[in-house]
């Protein structure tokens, strides 16, 4: 299929200006770093923060042994004057980072050739709610043998396509000088984050090419702006993409195998997004570092990624049912046996023929999103699309969810069987506490499927009359 391996993109225009002197340009950018070092925190201009730090994770020598260890060398902002408590939570979240960074271990050695890597991690904090880091690992600028750097920028925000764009910007100028990066970023921060469809426009000057006007525009559909399909169809069939969705509906444990880790963190997003409207709320690491591989042991619900070096030590580990997935191969190593009976016959066969259909006309990643993401939200749409209608209110406003008459209203049995079981899953109980606390349903992307199901069924009936 054309177009399939093409990356999900915001759109990025690079204009560049004329007019200024590229002569003492670095000075000016170094005297414009101390500036800037000398205003208090910015604020954005409404909205959210695009992020929280960029950082550049760098391999230093062990002082004992030729190891390395990943250490933080450049960071933006820097905060003081913090509170006790703030400066404790801060020093924990930096010194997790590095680990993420370079989750392939520490022994490593100088290089002269290394394939840039794009690729993501999630830190889940107490409350659950998550913090999500964009990583390029790249080799540096220079001649001989060195070791890669990651630059990493930590944020609430899932949007990966923007953020791969940042990282292009980021990268450019740190090949310059590292002075260059902090007006860029400075600007980035102050802004607010675009609405689903808007844009935003930072001017940011580099040496040697003057002033740019770099334009950042999210993506009009928001529940896709976080995910690439493209890696997860390139490994696996369609068969194998359902079944894997099963597992993750019930909430059992996850593992998928791969060399890359831009395959690994791509994939393990492909396949959470897929349970949209619903949220994976158990552990979750895209590309689980080498110190904690014992997460595969868990007995508790996991989705997490595996560099192909651990492969081994994975399979010798002490691990209950699990469905581990060789994405290089295209195989399942282990599976629990029951896969393919875990979701209504009739509505495998449905997902599996939109799936089927007019791939060949699919060229951009928006296409293959949407083409992927739009038979799995219609399941849920056919399967709990009217839990609204089951949601009894009291005077005050709080609805209290009626169980056994949501699922007792299907009217196939098999459907009926499945959704028995999905409600007792913590995926659907977050989302229907969530509905039961809000008086009407959300005006999203989900609930406007629904209201499209239902005009439907109401024209079809008219037909079945005759």
């Amino acid at each position: 299929m054309d177009g399939l391996g093409r990356r999900l993109r915001a759109s990025l225009r690079l204009k560049r200006g004329r007019g200024e002197s590229s002569q003492d340009n670095t000075g000016e950018a170094v005297k414009e770093l101390e500036r800037a070092q000398e205003l208090p925190p910015p604020k954005p201009f409404g909205g959210q923060h695009f992020f929280e730090y960029l950082l550049v994770v760098s391999l230093k020598q062990k002082r004992s042994g030729d190891d390395y260890e990943p250490t933080i060398t450049y960071q933006f902002p820097k905060r003081e004057n913090l509170l006790r408590g703030q400066q404790e939570e801060e020093e924990r979240l930096l010194s997790a980072i590095p680990l993420f960074c370079f989750p392939d271990g520490n022994e490593w050695a100088p290089l002269t050739e290394y394939p840039r890597e794009t690729f993501s991690f999630v830190l889940t904090n107490v409350d659950g709610s998550r913090k999500i880091g964009y990583c390029r690992r790249v080799l540096p600028a220079g001649r001989g043998p060195r070791l890669p750097k990651v630059y990493c920028i930590l944020s609430c925000i899932g949007c990966f396509g923007l953020f791969s764009k940042i990282l292009d910007e980021v990268e450019k100028r740190h090949q310059i000088s590292t002075a260059v990066i902090y007006p860029f970023m400075q600007g980035l921060r102050e802004a607010a984050f675009p609405a689903p469809g808007k844009t935003v426009t930072l001017k940011s000057f580099i040496p040697d090419s003057g002033t740019e006007f770099i334009s950042l525009t999210r993506p009009l559909d928001s529940h896709l702006e976080h995910v690439d399909f493209s890696s997860l169809l390139q490994c696996l069939s369609f068969e194998q993409i359902l079944q894997i969705f099963a597992s993750a509906v019930f909430e059992r444990r996850i593992i998928f195998l791969a060399e890359g880790l831009s395959t690994l963190s791509q994939c393990i997003h492909a396949t959470a997004a897929l349970l949209y409207p619903f949220s994976w709320a158990h552990t979750y690491i895209p590309v689980v570092p080498e110190s904690l591989l014992a997460t595969v042991c868990s007995p508790t619900p996991f989705m997490v990624g595996v560099q192909m070096r651990f492969q081994q030590e994975v399979m010798d580990s002490p691990m209950e049912e699990v469905l581990l997935v060789n994405l290089c191969e295209g195989t399942f190593l282990m599976s629990v046996g029951d896969e393919k009976d875990i979701l209504p016959p009739k509505l495998q066969d449905d997902i599996l023929d939109s799936l089927g259909q007019k791939t060949e006309e699919l060229q951009t990643s928006e296409q293959i999103n949407e083409h992927v993401s739009g038979p799995f939200v219609q399941f849920f749409v056919k399967t709990v699309g009217h839990y609204a209608s089951y949601i009894k209110r009291e005077a005050n406003g709080h609805g209290s969810f009626q169980e056994r008459s949501f699922y007792k209203a299907l009217t196939s049995k098999a459907s009926r069987r499945f959704v028995k079981k999905f409600v007792k899953t913590q995926l659907f109980s977050l989302f229907i506490q969530e509905a039961e606390n809000s008086k009407k349903p959300p005006a999203g992307y989900f609930q406007r499927k629904i209201l499209e199901y239902e005009e439907q069924k109401k024209q079809k009936k008219p037909g079945k009359r005759l």
